[in-house]
């Protein structure tokens, strides 16, 4: 089996931890401009697209991130990925059939990735919401991508890239690693930067309009929302960023506009030094607080 038969649709959902479900959902849906997208077995859902969701909200004791579910082209590119695990010692683990239900997903499966330990999902489809999805103030076009971060970049990311076919767009050296989950075209889905122990760095929401920054900007201002970083402009993707912290401290963060790859022919990645305008084209400097907070919830396997 060649590696390249694992293939990517796009990142599918994120699970997230929060230690008060209401408080946090009010927030998602009021402040983020996520749709509430109903609730089963603990999960509160909420969506930026016309799947079944994009992010799960779960109420726990330490906020940060549950799970990464990642949607793969088809039946044969999970059938792919599984074998791959199974060939290097990494076990799947099963979701059963009650969870897939209420998650919406078809047959999935779960690993802890060796590295970082954070806990990956991987299916072939997704239902559809009942209804199309309709933008509230913001008009988020998609769940970008999320960032991981650990002691280890380079483990991190010969895993992320030998294991799982993820393409590397672009490094800031020794700081960050900018990923897709091969062939989605996005500069990256998926990031790994550097820090003291694993936790989640930031999840990304992609806005379609630059005035929804604008917008956001004044909105947080009011609504008295830390705002973490930015305006400002990436140079790696060229997209415009905004960090803003979500109730629990988690950073969560919308941007504009990014570099597409072909899915063959694809430059080589770049090395950007690391200074703070390779962060930022403005030289603007995150603020305390910037991805402080984002425990990573280990896979519990069953005995």
């Amino acid at each position: 089996m060649s590696i390249d038969e694992i293939r990517f649709r796009r990142l599918g959902y994120l699970a997230l931890n929060v230690t008060d479900l209401e408080r946090s959902s009010a927030f998602y849906e009021e402040i983020v401009g996520l749709t509430p997208a109903g609730k089963s077995d603990g999960y509160r859902f909420f969506r930026c697209s016309d799947k079944h969701h994009d992010i799960a909200l779960v109420e726990a004791g330490e906020p940060g991130i549950k799970r990464i579910g990642w949607e793969m082209e088809g039946p044969d590119a999970l059938a792919a990925i599984r074998a791959h695990f199974k060939a290097c010692g990494i076990i799947p683990t099963p979701v059963s059939n009650s969870e897939a239900d209420a998650l919406g997903v078809g047959e999935a499966f779960r690993i802890s990735d060796p590295v970082l330990g954070a806990t990956m999902e991987f299916y072939a489809s997704m239902d559809r919401a009942e209804l199309p999805y309709e933008p509230s103030h913001t008009r988020i076009v998609r769940l970008g991508h999320v960032v991981l971060a650990g002691p280890d970049l380079s483990a991190a990311e010969e895993f992320f890239s030998k294991q799982m076919n993820f393409r590397v767009s672009d490094r800031i050296d020794g700081a960050v690693v900018h990923m897709r989950c091969f062939p989605n075209p996005l500069h990256h889905s998926f990031g790994i930067g550097r820090a003291a122990a694993p936790q989640l760095h930031h999840v990304n929401f992609m806005v379609t309009d630059i005035d929804d920054i604008g917008r956001a900007n004044v909105r947080m201002k009011r609504k008295g929302v830390p705002i973490v970083y930015g305006p400002g402009r990436h140079p790696q993707s060229e997209s415009m960023f905004f960090y803003f912290l979500d109730p629990d401290g988690i950073t969560l963060e919308y941007s504009f506009g990014m570099e597409e790859f072909p899915e063959t022919n694809a430059r080589e990645p770049r090395l950007f030094p690391l200074s703070v305008e390779s962060a930022d084209h403005w030289g603007g400097m995150p603020e305390p607080g910037f991805a402080s907070v984002g425990a990573i919830e280990r896979l519990a396997l069953e005995a």
